[in-house]
């Protein structure tokens, strides 16, 4: 009876384990005889075999003729692989159709925009500083699971100026408008209670329209933000604002400086300090594109990134000769120029540069497309491809504190990954010829373009 016992209870833990290897070999997934890009900067690698166990990388290796038994085979043989993309300014539920309105910022709308840009191969993004304050929860939902699409990272409730920037009529009402150092330090203890990822502020007078963020004020944010260990981020246009930000602590410039080439001081100062720079190229571009007829703007694409009605807004006589007529339509193709020569020394210089695009703050500025733009204009700034893809992975990551986990494919880091029909060191825009999108070892997107 004893040795019946004991030779049951070996069965039984037997086929325990026998029934636990079956279960893990067929949450494994092979993704057989791919090419690479890691998203470190390093070469492409060709022939690689990806084992996946439930939502992490287990192994990379070079392909094999063998097809390993229990373990789900996806032969994606002459396909590229690329982590998911990290957009580390953008704005969510304010764009509805063709308005900006705070009464858009709902769960439902904001939701609709997260799968719009996890259809484009964006898997996080940061928004900057126009959110509600509904938007901590929806962000803890973002990461656990719950609320499906590109995972939320935010400044929450940003700073600008009262009757400036940013202006109420995009709808951004529920930004703080401190009058005194005194007021902008309460209000960063107050958003600092939420554990916002950045604090947003906005420093620019838009083209002279508005009035600017007070020096002292700006001072005070960033001296009680670094208080509460909470990094600041600051929309800026002009080179001396740039160079006082830096000098008073700043952390990320979120936008290009676009009025004067960038001086060594400066670059100096903004090495020194580690300060992280977000281009958003692709706004500029967006400012004065349309005034024209840009073949892309036929590719469906793009069609697909676009809200109801903007594409007929933006292919309308009326809206095309009102962005001729702008006056500030020539200083915008300028503030690209400068923009692009920018970008160049910056990165020369080994300075952090992460990809971030505006996205959502007009409806002009398109969910998804204008991520890919991004890393065209890029490119044609001077930076190498494979550099390009680490700006758009990796360095976000590392901005967002997200790294061990997102921004490079590695083993023990997590399936997310964008799997593309044509290799993008060949020309950057084969970013755009998404075949499937897969986060946490799932596949959750056949790409935007609906079949």
């Amino acid at each position: 009876m004893k040795n019946f016992f004991f030779t049951s209870k070996r069965l039984i833990l037997l086929l325990f384990f026998l029934s636990s290897n079956y279960i893990a070999q067929a949450q494994q997934k092979l993704f057989q005889d791919v090419t690479i890009l890691d998203g470190t900067g390093k070469p492409a690698k060709e022939h690689q075999d990806i084992l996946v166990l439930n939502d992490k990388i287990i192994s990379i290796s070079a392909a094999s003729a063998k097809t390993p038994k229990g373990i789900t085979i996806i032969n994606l043989k002459g396909k590229t692989i690329m982590p998911l993309i990290i957009d580390t300014h953008a704005h969510l539920g304010l764009l509805k159709d063709t308005v900006m309105a705070s009464k858009n910022f709902t769960k439902e709308n904001i939701a609709k925009h997260l799968l719009r840009f996890q259809d484009y191969g964006i898997g996080s993004l940061l928004s900057m500083g126009t959110d509600h304050q509904e938007i901590f929860n929806f962000r803890e939902d973002s990461r656990s699971g719950k609320l499906a699409g590109a995972a939320i990272y935010t400044a929450g409730i940003g700073f600008g100026v009262k009757d400036g920037a940013p202006p109420v009529s995009f709808g951004m009402d529920k930004v703080n408008r401190p009058q005194t150092p005194e007021e902008a330090s309460q209000q960063v203890k107050e958003i600092a209670a939420f554990k916002p990822d950045v604090i947003k502020i906005w420093v620019d007078d838009f083209f002279g329209k508005f009035p600017k963020m007070k020096p002292e004020i700006y001072k005070a944010i960033i001296d009680e933000a670094h208080k509460n260990n909470i990094r600041v981020s600051t929309h800026l246009y002009y080179l001396e604002d740039a160079r006082q930000l830096v000098n008073s602590g700043v952390d990320i410039i979120a936008h290009s400086i676009r009025d004067q080439e960038v001086d060594e001081s400066l670059l100096a100062l903004m090495k020194k300090n580690k300060v992280t720079y977000i281009p958003t190229l692709s706004l500029d571009e967006f400012a004065y594109i349309y005034e024209g007829n840009p073949e892309w703007t036929n590719d469906p694409f793009f069609k697909a990134s676009l809200e109801p009605l903007v594409f007929e807004m933006i292919n309308s006589p009326a809206y095309k000769a009102k962005v001729k007529k702008n006056p500030s339509t020539p200083k915008e193709k300028l503030a690209l120029e400068t923009a692009l020569i920018n970008l160049k020394k910056i990165f020369d210089a080994g300075i952090s540069i992460t990809l971030g695009t505006d996205a959502g703050a007009q409806p002009i500025r398109a969910m998804g497309f204008s991520e890919h733009m991004e890393m065209e204009l890029m490119v044609k700034a001077g930076i190498p491809v494979l550099e390009t893809i680490k700006i758009a992975t990796e360095n976000g990551a590392v901005l967002l504190k997200s790294e061990k986990e997102n921004g490079t494919l590695q083993a023990g880091k997590k399936a997310n990954f964008i799997v593309l029909e044509k290799n993008p060191v060949e020309d950057i825009t084969n970013t755009r010829t998404i075949k499937e999108v897969w986060k946490n070892g799932i596949k959750v997107s056949n790409g935007p373009i609906k079949k």
